[in-house]
């Protein structure tokens, strides 16, 4: 398995679709666990209007566990993801964002 390098400068602003092409925002940050070395989780700003809004209504986006992600390139592709499938109790606030 080949292991690919990025600089996190390359990975903010990057515009992330669902993998059924659905539009959710732009990654605004990067969460680390550096006692393993490697990416936790990535944080979306929920564009106006996107998919992402309809999950986390007026809150300014989401942290998406680096697990559900399933491409980095030019775009960030994350595994699909239903409201009807996340239920109050699966939501945690935190600053504004929600965490998935």
């Amino acid at each position: 398995m080949a292991v690919t390098i990025k600089d996190f400068s390359e990975m903010i602003d990057k515009d992330v679709f669902t993998e059924r092409g659905v539009y959710c925002g732009k990654v605004s940050d990067i969460e680390l666990d550096l006692e393993k070395f490697k990416v936790r989780a990535v944080a979306v700003d929920a564009v106006k209007g996107s998919f992402l809004t309809t999950i986390v209504g007026s809150k300014r986006g989401v942290v998406i566990p680096y697990a559900m992600l399933q491409s980095v390139g030019d775009i960030v592709i994350i595994k699909s993801i239903s409201p009807s499938l996340l239920g109050s109790d699966e939501k945690i606030e935190a600053e504004g964002q929600t965490v998935i």
